[in-house]
């Protein structure tokens, strides 16, 4: 799957096959049985070309990736141990990352904070003798 990520667009047998060639020997045979186990399995889509087929993902890595973890986890007896064991062998980075797709999925909050009601505050005292000054002379309120 990784080269055919790579190339992002339909390969062959052959065209995969010369790229692994860079790095190590390899079968043509055994290519092609990798290739069609992916399609069996769904991983990849073929179009025949001549004799030959073109392979192309159905999927990104990233969905590929996730598939595998959702797969992972809900296998599990335990999902949320899974989860915090998981959690634990992540770098910082990872974490951070986690933290951005959360942020993601979640969306924009669309609930306004809760606000306390408001309070109307009364001036100060001076202030309030300012306004009616003759109150506080003559005692009246006035």
């Amino acid at each position: 799957m990784t080269r055919v990520w790579k190339w992002n667009r339909p390969v062959t047998v052959r065209e995969v096959l010369e790229d692994l060639q860079q790095e190590r020997s390899i079968a043509y045979t055994t290519v092609m049985t990798v290739l069609d186990n992916l399609h069996q399995k769904g991983w990849v889509r073929r179009e025949a070309e001549g004799r030959a087929y073109r392979y192309e993902a159905v999927s990104t890595r990233a969905a590929y990736a996730a598939a595998l973890m959702n797969d992972a986890w809900s296998q599990s007896d335990n999902p949320a141990a899974a989860l915090v064991a998981f959690f634990g062998m992540m770098s910082e980075e990872q974490r951070e990352a986690l933290r951005d797709a959360v942020r993601i999925v979640q969306g924009p909050e669309t609930r306004e904070p809760p606000q306390a009601p408001a309070v109307r505050e009364e001036p100060p005292e001076e202030a309030r003798e300012e306004e009616n000054p003759g109150s506080a002379e003559d005692g009246t309120g006035r």
